[in-house]
């Protein structure tokens, strides 16, 4: 049974819905599906706890995505005043080598997505495959409509000098939401 809140469904109700489009996000951020999940978990907590704050009517998955992003963001800056792993050791350990060839592998994606700031990976995956507008991504990264369509207009040409990619050249992707976030083409 869905509770009322002013007449419309209660946004809690909602927020499972959400959970793989978040998760999704939190991997694309941290490159760690562990640490995504933990991220996700954070983000639902605070979520909950500030569903009073919500505005009924309003982007609740934005809301969430907004939240997410904070809370890594927040994260990121703690962590980067901590010294982890200084001889790389555990990172060698989590490298993973690519399990097949191909023009436009999927490892070869992942490590060119690698290499992108943490704002152009944000946008890309905002707008590309998330399918938000550029004014919802703006909002979300609290800038500017222009300055969300740079960088996704930047790092689609990263991507593509990473990959070493031509405009007249054929993309075999595994995955439609990583052509979008390529070529900025939305799948049906």
């Amino acid at each position: 049974m869905t509770d009322k809140v002013d007449g419309q469904s209660d946004p809690k109700d909602e927020l499972i819905t959400h959970l793989p489009a978040m998760r999704a996000f939190a991997i694309s951020l941290t490159r760690n599906a562990a640490a995504a999940d933990d991220l996700v978990q954070d983000a639902v907590v605070k979520a909950w706890g500030n569903f009073d704050k919500f505005q009924p009517g309003t982007n609740l998955r934005a809301w969430l995505f907004t939240i997410l992003r904070n809370t890594y963001y927040s994260l990121y800056r703690k962590r980067r005043r901590e010294v982890e792993d200084p001889d790389g050791v555990m990172a060698g350990k989590l490298s993973e080598k690519p399990a097949h060839d191909g023009h436009l592998a999927m490892a070869d994606f992942r490590v060119a997505f690698a290499k992108l700031t943490d704002e152009q990976r944000e946008v890309l995956i905002l707008i590309g495959a998330e399918g938000f507008s550029y004014e919802e991504a703006a909002v979300m990264c609290r800038c500017a409509v222009g300055t969300v369509k740079s960088r996704t207009n930047r790092a689609r040409k990263r991507l593509a000098e990473l990959m070493q990619l031509d405009s007249d050249d054929a993309l075999e992707m595994t995955d439609a939401a990583t052509l979008a976030v390529v070529m900025g083409k939305r799948s049906a």
